[in-house]
């Protein structure tokens, strides 16, 4: 049996292969722009770039190889696992 390993996208490796699982129970208070720009359940992504100090991450995700900044809050409603 497979374990799944759960993240918050905020607290997710660098340069790992990720897939976005869904939302924290709080996710009435998400961004728009999340799921606007299409980090939707079962997308595919990859942080390239962690700001120091608590700054936005740089996220690569979809196949057309999309990129957007987010902060870290916003990070914190995103359920992802690491893929192999």
């Amino acid at each position: 049996m497979k374990e799944i390993n759960l993240h918050k996208l905020s607290g997710f490796p660098k340069n790992k292969m990720g897939k976005i699982l869904g939302y924290d129970n709080d996710h009435l208070k998400m961004p728009n722009k999340i799921i606007e720009m299409g980090l939707l359940p079962e997308t595919v992504f990859r942080i390239l770039y962690q700001a120091p100090f608590n700054g936005p991450m740089y996220v690569e995700f979809g196949e057309e190889k999309s990129r957007i900044a987010l902060r870290e809050e916003e990070g914190d409603y995103i359920i992802v696992e690491e893929l192999n």
